[in-house]
């Protein structure tokens, strides 16, 4: 018995955490998988802020730019800069052992983030950062509350701090609540533009959790209306059969 209650535990522990994060707002991502030239901007910011410590172990870089509309040369030229070779896979140079020591944990393989956290969430993480003097690299998160990942996209956004408002708790007292994030120091973007590379790194991320999602939705189109055809062909070729006894 207490082996059954141990193993619900384990299960129920892990949606606990993921309900608690989606009390956070969310905004809509609104990406495009079409726009070829979105996921080119994204895999650029990809490789030159992320995979520093993030790799991408399920993707190649050739197949990432034949997807994406680039050539190996291109690819070669703008997403590859250490002497990789055009069918690596997205690996990372940093040692897992070195990385939970600097960070306190090892920083996740992003190939299937857009498919476990959902593009909204991953939008509204990337913008969500903010000044917290408190955590070992000086930022907190409104929707990953002591996230342990450093805001890598602070020279582009700049830096946030929160502003609170006292509202009355379930318990009658007052309490601050989180009201928005306010730039105090500006980036090289404006908010505007750096929520459009926000965007891009999105859709290039949700691209590496599902390469052949556009290909797999044409071809069920495709099998659909051939089902539909069929169906009708089938049905005028069974009532000619049977007409003689029905």
């Amino acid at each position: 018995m207490r082996k059954i209650l141990f193993a619900l535990l384990f299960c129920v522990v892990p949606l606990l955490v993921q309900a608690s994060e989606e009390d956070a707002h969310l905004d809509k991502a609104n990406i495009d998988p079409h726009d070829q030239a979105s996921l080119q901007r994204g895999a650029k910011i990809f490789v030159n802020y992320c995979m520093g410590c993030h790799s991408a172990d399920f993707e190649r870089y050739n197949g990432m730019g034949h997807d994406i509309g680039l050539s190996d040369q291109q690819v070669m030229q703008n997403l590859m800069f250490a002497g990789e070779k055009i069918g690596d896979y997205m690996t990372i140079a940093m040692p897992p052992a070195d990385a939970k020591t600097w960070f306190g944990t090892t920083p996740p393989d992003l190939s299937v983030v857009a498919r476990a956290r959902g593009v909204d969430w991953l939008y509204t993480y990337l913008r969500s950062f903010y000044l917290d003097d408190k955590r070992p690299f000086g930022v907190n998160n409104v929707v990953f509350k002591d996230v342990a990942m450093p805001h890598v996209l602070w020279e582009l956004q700049g830096w946030q701090k929160p502003v609170y408002r006292t509202e009355k708790g379930e318990d009658g007292q007052p309490e601050q609540v989180l009201e928005k994030l306010e730039i105090v120091t500006p980036g090289s973007m404006s908010p505007d533009d750096f929520d459009a590379t926000v965007r891009d790194l999105v859709n290039f991320l949700s691209y590496l959790g599902e390469p052949a999602k556009l290909e797999r939705q044409s071809l069920g189109v495709k099998v659909l209306l051939f089902l539909a055809v069929f169906f009708v062909v089938a049905y005028l070729l069974k009532k000619e059969y049977w007409k003689d006894i029905h």
